[in-house]
């Protein structure tokens, strides 16, 4: 049958997470991007919607309870290094309530929240499309105004 991501191009999410202009990232400690700053997200599985995956991963990686969300990108990503290929769909949300913790110590080492000119190195791609495509929206809110 295969290993997504591996075998042929796995199907992912994320979540960027928003709280008064910070973006909440943790810090991977496995492939794929061990070492790298992400947000929360993760394999979509078998018959579950995109958007609904991503608030499920965030909720389980961050301990966070995810009212609601909105599409923000789609991203792909070849790592050469892991021999991994992923396709996600990136949603964002400021729709939460709780304080994030690090509940899943076997996969993340650190989670925090980081202003959007101030980020931690080395970004994972997912991660710097979300942050890419926030940016943009920002600005193009501001010019509406």
């Amino acid at each position: 049958m295969g290993r997504p991501g591996i075998d042929f191009p796995g199907f992912g999410c994320g979540l960027a997470i928003m709280r008064d202009g910070k973006l909440l990232l943790c810090k991977r400690l496995k492939a794929p991007e061990a070492g790298h700053w992400n947000i929360v997200g993760g394999k979509v599985d078998h018959m579950e919607r995109s958007e609904l995956a991503a608030r499920r991963e965030a909720e389980e990686e961050s301990g966070l309870s995810i009212r609601s969300s909105r599409f923000l990108c789609l991203s792909e990503q070849l790592i050469e290094a892991d021999r991994q290929h992923w396709i996600s769909m990136i949603y964002v949300t400021d729709d939460f309530s709780g304080e994030p913790q690090l509940t899943e110590p076997d996969k993340l080492s650190d989670i925090g929240w980081y202003d959007l000119d101030a980020l931690p190195q080395p970004l994972s791609r997912f991660a710097a499309d979300a942050v890419r495509a926030i940016s943009t929206h920002t600005k193009a809110l501001a010019g509406a105004v």
